[in-house]
């Protein structure tokens, strides 16, 4: 049997997963929480099948349970290693297998999982309205960010000196006095 030791609600979040769109505990996880060998808490939940429906406790497929052994480091079959799927229990699920177990620890620690259970739930509805808030945030960004850049360009036009023509020096003439078809007019000196 493992060792008794203190565990709180975050060292128990720490083995929350999810899967299938759900938060669960595998079977070996919760088994090492109640104090008991898998075995054991896997023969309470086939002998008290009526009391684990699917939505409390589901097995792995070989494809999740195999995406977990490479992610979690479980060892390969014929190494000592597991000969079947885990076994995944949701919230409802740990709670009944620690009132099927009726163990003194699987009590207490029951309460444990319960509470990390909770405190994901409640991170998770946090971070969904801070979600929110930001995305709404980004949708007013979006908005502001066009008429503010429309502010700072139209004061960037009325802050910058126009343009202007450099003077010529000498003079202009009126349009049409000189022809350009008749040859170069002669100066004529009196004398």
């Amino acid at each position: 049997m493992p060792k008794r030791r203190a565990t709180s609600p975050i060292a128990v979040e720490s083995r929350i997963l999810s899967l299938r769109q759900q938060r669960v505990i595998l079977d070996a996880n919760l088994a090492g929480l109640y104090g008991v060998p898998v075995r054991i808490l896997n023969q309470q939940v086939k002998r008290n099948r009526e009391r684990f429906p699917p939505d409390f406790v589901f097995q792995l497929t070989a494809k999740e349970h195999e995406v977990l052994r490479s992610q979690i480091v479980i060892s390969k079959e014929g190494r000592g290693g597991r000969r079947y799927a885990p076994y995944a229990f949701t919230e409802h699920g740990a709670v009944m297998a620690a009132t099927v177990l009726n163990s003194e620890r699987a009590v207490e620690m029951s309460v444990f999982v319960v509470r990390a259970f909770v405190r994901l739930r409640e991170m998770l509805a946090t971070n969904r309205r801070l979600a929110g808030k930001i995305g709404e945030l980004e949708n007013r960004l979006d908005t502001s960010d066009s008429l503010i850049l429309d502010i700072l360009a139209a004061m960037k036009e009325m802050t910058m000196p126009k343009k202007r023509r450099s003077a010529r020096i000498g003079f202009l003439l009126p349009p049409g006095s000189v022809n350009t078809q008749t040859p170069a007019l002669k100066l004529h000196c009196q004398g």
